[in-house]
Formats: structure tokens, sequence, C-alpha cells
């Protein structure tokens, strides 16, 4: 089939035994690719009984029909259960990794079993081998990409876990091209369980296309719909994603110290300006990518790429740091050792609060950045405090006795918007189904950037109705695979007509909607059988009872029970967030 490799091989650890997956046709137009697809094939094999580092738990790494092929389609995505949250977990990453594993020749890998010993994949066109890691385990991310090329060849391109991972911190990241993250709810964790260490994939195989003169006249479009838009075609190929710092800052709903404040002093400190004026060496792009939002970044005694906007809340605002150069050498840090700079800085933060409030026994201060980076590296190896802050937020915070100041929903500790200011992204954190999640659905776009039109960010009107769609288009587009970005300049009706142009189907834009619908359904009936309800689709309580008293949010909580009632209404489920049998018969699952 157009836009497919047909290839989708299941690799045993336990036993080394390989075998080659077939889909249905039916199976691959209801959930096509991507996130989709990783989604079906794990619910097949794993029930809500395997935990997520048990040895019979599944990892699985999908791209889609267009990757590879047209603009930012060098994206993949790990489906698995998280060991942070006990959901299900989609994550996504840039890069070349994606583009190179298709380009091999295979559609996705599914990972079982455990190694009796560390072991890599090496993934050619001439098939997987099953390779000893012993002398790349403990290394860092970087090392281990640099050991592998120089063992097999500088084309390559390597996913690996770093210390975090192998040590099963709950919140570990796949990392892949240096500083590329699968980064969010742990599945670094997941493969260290397996003794899994890397995926080294080289393909230069040929991706067939339905229609190769109209996939050229769509490129084309493409690129002019990307230039013309002012987010991917200006701000971030200018400042790249740290140009929300001063935004989101003056929109008052910048979380400081824990969420406390929704005001940070020095934003302009910690902006992307700051950084384009300190620090940067230059753009950096993954596959066939024109808007090039990533920076290459020199501090005095180190260079990587970013911070990237979360990151730099997350060691800046979030505790209060003003400290550039440390932010990014934090940054640094985690993506070497692999871990989830959102989990990592948040986690800090909440320990931070805690002995504010005297429930903490180690002196842990709001501005002290001296200490940073070796929290870091502490949490990566279980080292002293860093034992405790490896548990991530809340079960920290519960540990601790004070489980109010864990901000996070299902586990997964919140980003950098405080949706107190933007009651569309409060709903969309509630009830993601991997945690709290921004990327499920980025209500952040209409409500604060005006993208595709402005709304009323504390108005509750119609917000139910706007999350569930964006939910729905962003779970289509991870199943193409493509970039987050490309959505803030590309409708659901052109990724429609890009996925009939490579595969030769013939979706409408309702079709791959309804796609959407069924793997948000999907993933919700896999948590509710695993006792998530509406008691977790809950938001952590300052958001709903404290009120900022200064900046441009103040005197506002978010309004989630009106806005819930009228999603699950929406979505056809009950009033306890349990998929109907009539709404899952609907949707064919």
């Amino acid at each position: 089939m157009y836009g497919y490799m047909n290839k989708i091989v299941k690799i045993d650890l336990s036993t080394g035994k390989q075998e080659n997956i077939k889909i249905d046709e039916k199976i691959r137009r209801n959930f096509i690719g991507g996130r989709g697809l990783g989604l079906k094939l794990y619910t097949d094999i794993c029930s809500v009984k395997t935990n997520a580092l048990d040895e019979e738990n599944a990892i699985i790494f999908m791209t889609g029909p267009v990757t590879g092929i047209i603009q930012t389609a060098g994206r993949y995505q790990v489906t698995s259960r998280s060991p942070l949250t006990g959901t299900i977990i989609c994550s996504s990453s840039g890069g070349f990794f994606g583009e190179k594993l298709k380009k091999a020749g295979y559609d996705g890998l599914i990972i079982t079993g455990k190694s009796a010993n560390p072991v890599y994949l090496d993934i050619t066109e001439a098939g997987i081998e099953i390779k000893n890691a012993e002398s790349i385990w403990g290394k860092d991310t970087h090392k281990t990409m640099d050991i592998l090329k120089e063992t097999l060849t500088s084309k390559i391109s390597v996913a690996c876990i770093g210390p975090a991972g192998e040590n099963l911190i709950p919140y570990a990241a796949i990392m892949n091209d240096k500083d590329r993250a699968a980064g969010r709810g742990g599945l670094g964790a997941v493969m260290g369980s397996k003794n899994l260490k890397a995926l080294a994939v080289l393909g230069n195989k040929n991706i067939s296309v339905s229609d190769p003169e109209e996939l050229k006249k769509m490129i084309s479009t493409i690129n002019t719909l990307i230039d013309k838009n002012p987010i991917t075609g200006k701000s971030l190929q200018l400042l790249g994603t740290s140009v929300l710092v001063n935004a989101i800052n003056n929109n008052g709903m910048f979380p400081t110290k824990n969420f406390q404040q929704g005001v940070f002093n020095d934003a302009k400190g910690i902006s992307g300006e700051k950084i384009a004026e300190t620090l940067l060496q230059g753009r950096s792009a993954c596959f066939r990518c024109p808007i090039a939002c990533g920076r290459s970044t020199r501090t005095d005694d180190r260079e990587g790429e970013g911070p990237e906007f979360e990151t730099v809340w997350a060691f800046g605002a979030q505790l209060g740091v003003n400290d550039l150069k440390t932010i990014t050498e934090a940054n640094y840090t985690c993506n070497e050792l692999g871990l989830d700079t959102i989990t990592t800085g948040n986690t800090i933060g909440c320990a931070m609060e805690l002995y504010e409030k005297g429930a903490f026994p180690q002196k842990l201060e709001w501005g002290d950045s001296s200490n940073l980076v070796k929290l870091v590296e502490d949490i990566a190896f279980k080292r002293g405090i860093g034992k405790d802050l490896a548990l991530g937020s809340k079960r920290l915070a519960e540990k601790y006795g004070r489980p109010e100041l864990a901000m996070q929903v299902k586990g997964m500790e919140l980003p950098a918007y405080d949706p107190r200011g933007s009651q569309g992204q409060g709903l969309s954190y509630a009830t993601s189904n991997r945690g709290g999640c921004h990327m499920q659905a980025y209500l952040i776009s209409p409500e604060i950037l005006g993208s595709p039109v402005r709304l009323d960010r504390f108005s509750i009107e119609g917000k139910a109705e706007l999350v569930a769609l964006f939910q729905d288009i962003s779970a289509a587009v991870d199943t193409l695979v493509l970039c987050r970005f490309l959505q803030f300049a590309v409708s659901i009706d052109t990724f429609k007509d890009i996925l009939n142009i490579v595969t030769g189907s013939d979706f409408t834009e309702d079709e791959l909607l309804m796609v959407g619908t069924r793997i948000y359904n999907l993933e919700r009936k896999f948590n509710t059988d695993a006792g998530f309800d509406r008691k977790d689709d809950m938001l952590p309580s300052r958001f709903l009872n404290e009120v900022f008293t200064e900046g441009a949010s103040r005197n506002r909580v978010v309004k989630l029970d009106e806005m819930l009632d009228r999603y699950y209404k929406l979505r056809g489920w009950d009033e306890n967030g349990v998929p109907t049998e009539e709404t899952l018969k609907k949707l064919d699952i």
C-alpha cells in the first residue's frame, strides 16, 4: 500500500524471537499509523493488569504513512504503559529517527520481554540484530550515540536511554539525535526495564507515493501556509519556543514558585530574546522542517540544544530562578542523563514548596540555583535527596503528607501555562488521557495566541466542544505522524488531502476526525478499565480555590465541574467519564 513499508516486526528480548505482524486493512483504515495503530497494537497485546515495568509489557515504536515524505515528518511515536501515571502513554519525538526507521523498511517495532544482559537493536534494511550493549550501559545519551556512530556508521540515527532510564526513574526520557526527546511519561524507564539501551537505525529505501505530482504541489502549498502563518513563519523561526516566555508572563499565567504566582518578575531575563542575545549559536531543524524552531546554544563551559520554553520555565520561574546559564546547563544535563525536563523541574519546585511549608527535611529555597545541576544528576542516579525527587511530584508530596502541593493530573506534572488564565487549557489538562499535558489539546492557541481565532480565555462557553475537537485533531495528526506546530498553519482538511495524496485513500475530513475520536476513546477505555474515572479528571485544588492577587489573570479560578459535565456528554461518556457501550459500538471499538 502506498505510504507504508508494510512491515511491523515484533521482537521478544527474552528469547530473541522476531516475527512479522500483519495488519488487517480494516484496522489500518480505522487507526492509520503512528499513535493510532500503536495504540491498537498495544491494547491487543497488553491488558490493564500489565504494569509498566513488567517483562511482558510492550513498548511500540511507530511511524506513520507520511513519515519521511513531507515537512516535519521525521517524527515517531512511542506507546506503552506509563510508570509515572499508570495510564496508557503515547510520546512523540522529532529529529530524524522516524524517517530513518521508515526508510529501513519498517512501519513499526513492537518490543516485549527482557534481555538477560544490556542490548541494543541494530536496525537496517537487511534486518534487525540484537547486539550486546554492556560497553555502553551506564553511558550518557550523547556518549552512547557517539560510540554507536563510531562502531556502526556516522549515518545512523540513534534513540537511546541514559542513566535515568537504566535506573528506572519513572520520568526517564528516550532521547534521539542528541537532543530530541520522547520525554513525557517515563518511557525511558520502560526501555531500561527491558535492558534495552538503544535502537540504531539506518535506511535509504524509497517510500512509494500514490500521486507524486500532486505531492510536489502539496509540499509547495504547505511551505506557503507555514510562511504565511505568523507563528510558524516568524515567531518560532526567530526565537524558538521560548518566544512564549514574555507572552505567557504578560497574561499573568506564567507559573512561578510551584504555581503560587502567575507573574515572574525577571521573565525577560530568561526569555527567548535573552537566549538569542547571550547563548544562541544558531537554529536547528528536524527532518525537512522549514520552521527550524530548535536553538543551538553555548554557555561558558558547555554546549547543546535548548532550552525550550517548557524547560526555561521548569528550571526558571517554577523555581524562582533567573540564572539563564544554570537553567541551560540543567537542560543539557537532563538531555544527557535522559530526564523529562518538565517533570524534573516541577518536582524540584514541589520540594521547594514542601520545604517552605515545613514539610520537607532538606533545605531547598526559591531562587537558589547553586546546586541545580547537581540535583538533576542526583535524581538520575537516585543519590541522596535525588532518591526522593526521583519519585515525581505526586509520590513525593504524598510521602511528606501534603499531596495538594503536587501540581499534576493523573500523576503527570503540568507544563508552563497556569489554567487560571486559560479555562479551556484547564479542561484540556484534566481530561488528557496521559495526564497533565498540553500536547493532546493546545488551547493556548486560540485562548492566548489567537490562532486560528482569538477566544475569551476566561469564558467557559464552547470550551468543552473545542477541547474535544482539538483532542481529536491532535490524535489524527499524531497518527500521520506530523509535528504539532504544523497545526498552526495547516487545517484538518489539508491533513486529509496529504493522507490521500500519499496513500491513494479516499478519506473525508469527517472520517479523518473520526479516526482521532476513535483513538481518544480507545485510550480512555483502557484507562477506565484500569480504574481511572471522573475523580482522576481533576486539577489540583490550588486552581479551583486559590486566586492570584496580581497580574492579568488575578481573581480567577478554573470552573472545571461546569465544563466537565458538558464535555462528558459531548464525548458520549457517562457521568463518571466512562465511554458508554453505545459510543464504543458507534466507533467500532
